[in-house]
């Protein structure tokens, strides 16, 4: 996108999401003069605004004021730069392969940083069937538990979601050269050894 002011970036969003001025206005509960007003470069919004506008507009109230989107370098989609985020407030795991800017309860989140795994963090593993089997001694409480395990292989990632008080252990199908990562509520990010 190229606009370069916060009128021309709300006009180019606008009619990207097929709004009218008048549209944008009823969602906001203000004038459609207003709207013009902006995209003339005439005036900003008011910052009690911001929000709705941002929502309406699906961008950040940031982005708005910058007057600009800067796009991410293309994302090749390789599964070796796979980054996992987790929210502190909420628990929503999100994940990502490139130069991801995510929020969460209006929070930026940093991606987590994957350390080896410790003993606390380390799962028995054994093989039921055909599938890997990992059994967790880690305690599994409201404020402190394993929140998820995860299966990256070339091509594709498998989450498990787990809960306090839930079960320990987690099967996993055989993936060649799978990478696998645990993410703790308190501990932030393993990666365990699955040999």
């Amino acid at each position: 996108m190229s606009a370069t002011t916060t009128g021309m970036l709300i006009k180019a969003l606008r009619k990207e999401h097929g709004l009218t001025q008048a549209a944008l206005a009823a969602l906001l509960h203000i004038s459609d003069k207003t709207v013009s007003k902006w995209e003339r470069d005439a005036g900003l919004p008011d910052v009690s605004l911001l929000p709705a506008l941002a929502e309406a507009l699906n961008v950040s109230a940031e982005t708005l004021l910058h007057g600009r989107i800067k796009p991410n370098q293309e994302d090749t989609g390789s599964m070796r730069r796979l980054a996992f985020y987790r929210c502190p407030i909420c628990g929503s795991i999100m994940t990502g392969t490139g130069q991801a800017h995510i929020t969460c309860c209006d929070r930026p989140l940093a991606p987590m940083k994957a350390q080896p795994a410790d003993n606390a963090h380390q799962p028995v593993i054994s093989t039921v069937e055909d599938e890997t089997l990992l059994t967790f001694s880690h305690p599994m409480e409201k404020s402190h538990h394993i929140a998820f395990v995860a299966q990256v292989g070339y091509d594709r990632m498998m989450l498990v979601r787990l809960y306090a008080e839930g079960s320990q252990e987690v099967r996993l199908p055989r993936m060649p050269y799978a990478r696998v990562f645990v993410g703790c509520t308190q501990d932030g990010l393993y990666q365990i050894s699955t040999k």
